[in-house]
């Protein structure tokens, strides 16, 4: 089984900055890719960014040109540099890892609130 803990998050000002961590541990697994997905109260859990392991990424259009991905393999732990935050962006954020046998596995979340 593999734990995943995030960190980071916090209350930020509209236009600030932010950067998430995630770390996992484990034994048994091969990392493939990890992404890191948010939830607003309210709304269905949504994929944010998502980096493979040729270093590939993605990110959700609401997010693109915002948030940077990225991962240091040796560690298994990926980040997420978030800048130029909006309200809209208040969220849990999670961290999502999925191993080369493309088991999925979740943290807890880290909250994220943007608000002057």
């Amino acid at each position: 089984q593999v734990h995943l803990v995030e960190s980071g998050g916090g209350l930020v000002q509209p236009g600030g900055s932010l950067r998430l961590s995630c770390a996992a541990s484990g034994s048994g697994f091969t990392l493939f890719a990890m992404t890191w997905h948010r939830q607003a109260p309210g709304e269905k859990r949504e994929l944010v960014a998502g980096i493979g392991t040729d270093g590939g990424t993605k990110y959700a259009d609401s997010v693109a040109g915002r948030f940077t991905i990225s991962r240091d393999s040796a560690k298994n732990e990926v980040y997420l540099q978030m800048r130029n935050l909006k309200p809209d962006d208040t969220a849990v954020y999670y961290c999502n890892l999925i191993d080369d046998l493309l088991h999925t596995y979740w943290g807890q979340g880290t909250q994220v609130t943007v608000s002057s």
